[in-house]
């Protein structure tokens, strides 16, 4: 009996380990299970959900934009006013109708709706002025592409034209010229009219700012009755290519005079004493070298 009771206490403990192992084996087989399932449900809501609306929205919006700025340029090149009118009239819908919300700031929006109005109101007025359309529908092109076109906006491709205008300043101001001055900074300031609604849609108000800054001084400047100094002048061009470099996203290192400075006239003694220098030096060098010649030993 005892041994019989040992047999019959011993299966029943076996068949207890066995229904535990079991039961944790299914217990985690259906914890697993729900964790996929969790898993899959996740990545499918995830992959459902769209992305923000208004973000679509704005991107189809300034695409559309684009286009109809680029039309509208082709028909004022053409001289095709009534065409143009009509293409202005789909800008001027497309801009109510769409959202650009993360795209640009409050002031890029402002200067878009500004350059519409101003495409509109050159294409109304009573007398015709082909010259003030090309530069408004030129205006509203560069900006609907800056808008579309965030990170590479055509208006980058003005940074020679404005480091050729930079480097005019600069050689006037060594030649203390201010009248090319002068001329110099009323191209740069018509040059940066064109881009400057573009600029505000695609770079930080503070890039903008420290430009306009910088540009109403320097047109102080040129406009005062007082003489000039050399040297101030070369200061106000050097902090122009300083926001300029900011501006259009340029290194520093970067070099900005296309054309060397026109160098300052010193006469020939000048000339005769620097030619006397670099012939002092070289025969030093050569010296030099002699001797360290006769004083290498074989060993």
């Amino acid at each position: 009996m005892p041994r019989r009771k040992v047999f019959i206490l011993s299966g029943i403990l076996l068949c207890w380990l066995l229904a535990g192992i079991s039961g944790g084996r299914v217990q985690a087989e259906a914890g697993d299970a729900a964790a996929d399932q969790g898993s899959t449900a996740y990545i499918e809501a995830a992959g459902s959900v769209p992305s923000d609306p208004a973000a679509l929205t704005a991107r189809s919006g300034a695409q559309r934009l684009e286009q109809a700025a680029e039309a509208l340029y082709g028909y004022v090149l053409e001289g095709d006013v009534l065409k143009a009118r009509q293409e202005a009239e789909e800008v001027s819908q497309i801009f109510i109708s769409s959202s650009f919300e993360g795209m640009t700031s409050v002031e890029g929006v402002n200067a878009l709706s500004s350059v519409i109005l101003d495409m509109k109101s050159a294409l109304a007025a009573a007398q015709p002025s082909p010259e003030r359309w090309e530069a408004a529908a030129a205006k509203l092109r560069l900006a609907a592409n800056s808008l579309n076109h965030p990170r590479q906006p055509m208006w980058l491709q003005y940074y020679k034209l404005v480091r050729e205008d930079l480097n005019d300043m600069e050689q006037s101001a060594a030649a203390n010229d201010l009248k090319s001055w002068t001329a110099a900074l009323a191209r740069l300031q018509s040059r940066y009219a064109n881009i400057r609604p573009a600029v505000i849609i695609s770079r930080p108000a503070e890039a903008v700012s420290t430009f306009d800054s910088w540009m109403s001084y320097a047109g102080g400047v040129a406009g005062s009755e007082q003489p000039v100094e050399r040297a101030r002048l070369l200061e106000i061009v050097s902090y122009g290519q300083d926001a300029a470099r900011v501006m259009f996203g340029k290194d520093r290192s970067e070099p900005v005079l296309s054309l060397p400075l026109a160098p300052q006239q010193y006469g020939g003694w000048a000339l005769l004493a620097g030619a006397f220098i670099l012939t002092v030096l070289v025969y030093t060098a050569y010296r030099k070298y002699r001797g360290q010649k006769q004083n290498l030993k074989p060993v």
